[in-house]
């Protein structure tokens, strides 16, 4: 397949399976969810959160293209530089629902919460860089609408308009859209093997699996 047509084909596929599609998004996005089970996704979701700059670490530890590897640090330098660091503003905002830090870093993973953060180590572990950058892309791909849903959600259902409580949703909804963009054609560029383009896939497949499975754990658990 055609390189084009595969990155169109990756867009599709993370399309059909999006998150804004999990019933447990929508009734975030309805404000049918009680602000316990906010409370409780805050603190499950940090363990993904408090992974993603090692997920990055990793793909770029793997990765032999100076290029890629460029880009990726200042990914990771987004994620992770300064005291406004992306883990930093999760735990902001899980405060402002409601929770303390010492909770939040105490929180027993559920099983599905476990799964999601071991599949994405697992997959930017890859000696094969590409498939890092197959989960990378499908979670950051979908980041922009989901954040900008999410703080729409937040203020209007659950009258949240702190904006040091909102602001990991803000920064989300603006700089994924510049990562989206880049790792989208990075992940054009390289795949030019059907081999590579059934990891990438496959890989993607694997990270909108567990990503959705997390929601489906949450719903399960706590509604």
């Amino acid at each position: 397949m055609n390189k084009t047509a595969f990155i169109d084909q990756v867009d599709a596929q993370i399309e059909k399976h999006h998150l804004l599609n999990h019933p447990f998004y929508k009734a975030w996005n309805a404000g049918e969810l009680d602000v316990s089970v906010i409370r409780e996704y805050a603190g499950q979701y940090f363990k993904h959160v408090s992974a993603f700059p090692r997920y990055l670490s990793s793909i770029h530890t793997n990765c032999n293209d100076i290029h890629i590897r460029q880009v990726l640090l200042e990914n990771l330098m987004d994620e992770e530089l300064g005291n406004e660091n992306h883990p930093e503003l999760w735990m902001r905002f899980a405060e402002g629902m409601g929770n303390t830090r010492d909770n939040v870093q105490q929180t027993k993973a559920i099983k599905e919460t476990e799964e999601l953060v071991n599949t994405f180590m697992k997959l930017s572990k890859s000696d094969r860089y590409h498939i890092g950058l197959a989960a990378l892309y499908c979670y950051e791909s979908m980041q922009p609408e989901i954040s900008e849903t999410k703080k729409d959600g937040l203020r209007k259902f659950y009258g949240i308009e702190d904006e040091n409580t909102l602001k990991f949703f803000t920064v989300h909804m603006h700089a994924d859209k510049w990562h989206r963009e880049v790792i989208r054609k990075l992940i054009e560029e390289i795949n030019d093997s059907d081999e590579k383009q059934d990891e990438t896939m496959a890989a993607v497949q694997e990270a909108l699996y567990t990503l959705n499975n997390f929601l489906t754990g949450m719903e399960k658990t706590y509604c």
